[in-house]
């Protein structure tokens, strides 16, 4: 029987969730509407009606409210690569997860091309993704170890390098995706990029 008390605490990390995605919500828009460096966070805290102190119990610092997100997404991915067939090796475990998440960017076209430019554009939105990226890698090498034959004394250092090699493309085919205004498709691009890595 869940207690009164488990149920509070519930209810309150939910509040604190809506209340963040409202902030990162709020944030991003102006981000992108004035510039990330531009944009302050008194401007932030006017948009969601409460003060400057309390958006920074939700979030340390701008960069935060940007990729914040992505440690759940992180997660999320690794649950995917972790549900694919037992018979794919980790080229195509991977590729097959990230597939999901090119798609969301693709029905989301406007938002995604204005946030990958907001990111090319911010050197320290850059890096809080890369820091963002080796936690992902962390969650990843884990569903990545099985689908490795071969010396089991270098079979991390092999999943880490393929981890880290997938991500990066994905990286350099949203950029690709970016600079050419939003055209064709980021899986293809993608495709392209893990086939040139792999020779």
């Amino acid at each position: 029987m869940t207690s009164s008390r488990s149920r509070g605490s519930g209810l309150r990390e939910l509040t604190r969730k809506t209340v963040r995605a409202q902030i990162a919500e709020q944030a991003i828009a102006l981000f992108i509407t004035q510039g990330f460096e531009e944009t302050t966070v008194e401007q932030i805290a006017t948009e969601v009606g409460m003060s400057a102190r309390s958006v920074f119990r939700y979030f340390d610092t701008k960069e935060d409210m940007v990729v914040g997100s992505m440690q759940e997404s992180g997660a999320r991915l690794a649950r995917m690569v972790a549900d694919r067939p037992a018979e794919e090796d980790p080229w195509q475990a991977l590729r097959g997860a990230l597939g999901v998440v090119l798609g969301a960017i693709a029905e989301d076209r406007d938002g995604a091309l204005a946030r990958a430019r907001m990111f090319a554009s911010t050197p320290s939105l850059r890096a809080a993704r890369q820091q963002k990226h080796a936690q992902w890698r962390e969650l990843l090498v884990p569903c990545i170890l099985p689908r490795l034959d071969g010396p089991e004394e270098t079979r991390g250092l092999r999943a880490a390098a393929i981890t880290t090699a997938v991500l990066g493309c994905v990286d350099v085919s949203i950029t690709e995706w970016s600079e050419a205004g939003g055209t064709g498709s980021i899986e293809e691009l993608l495709d392209i990029a893990i086939a040139a890595v792999r020779g």
